[in-house]
């Protein structure tokens, strides 16, 4: 238990920062991150075939993921406490036509061929393999005939995760949330409107326009 002599009163204002609001030690169970590397990939042209009458609209990334049965971790000669780990990376996408059609796809798959830090462990504890992945288009999708041409970067964040029993320090409970604001289809629109910026009511002169 930590007790630093303090006795947060509800009535000031909470700042986590502050130790002297630390009200105790807990365990708690949580994935813990032993490791982690980043890297990147650049495509700079992908075809995606369009379907017919298809208006290219937008485009949206989905998380990235190891293709099942690909992931192989093994020692390494020398290199204690570390393992080379092997899979292949899968990044959806989703183009959305303006009809309202939407063409699901992959990016072309990612071998990823690494070193992490691994230590051993029991039998019975298992590392866990997690891959982040952030992509974006690096220029505007150009429509040629039925098809789309991409050009995607795309950061990649590999880590190395375990179950563990973690020991922290706690603020206490959470207190009470706020109250819940109800839907309104219309809503108050005259109360909206008392909360508007005044326009302004004459043109701009031509020093407005082109300051000195």
């Amino acid at each position: 238990m930590i007790n630093n002599g303090f006795d947060p009163s509800p009535s000031e204002p909470f700042t986590p920062d502050d130790l002297n609001y630390i009200t105790e030690s807990v365990c708690i169970i949580t994935d813990k991150v032993y490791s982690h590397c980043q890297q990147r990939e650049c495509f700079p042209e992908i075809e995606q075939p369009l379907p017919p009458n298809c208006v290219f609209q937008s485009m949206r990334f989905l998380p990235g993921f190891i293709v099942e049965g690909t992931l192989t971790v093994t020692d390494l000669m020398n290199r204690p406490n570390f393992k080379r780990v092997r899979f292949t990376l899968r990044i959806p996408f989703e183009i959305t036509c303006e009809d309202g059609t939407v063409v699901e796809g992959f990016l072309p798959d990612i071998l990823k061929d690494v070193i992490l830090f691994i230590p051993p462990s029991r039998d019975e504890f298992d590392f866990r393999i997690v891959v982040e992945t952030s992509s974006q288009l690096l220029t505007d999708p150009l429509v040629v005939n039925n098809s789309v041409i991409l050009s995607v970067g795309v950061f990649i964040i590999i880590k190395v995760v375990g179950r563990v029993q973690l020991l922290i320090p706690a603020f206490g409970f959470c207190p009470e949330p706020p109250e819940c604001e109800e839907f309104s289809p219309n809503g108050d629109i005259c109360e909206n409107f008392d909360y508007r910026p005044f326009p302004d009511f004459f043109p701009q002169q031509y020093e407005d326009i082109y300051p000195q």
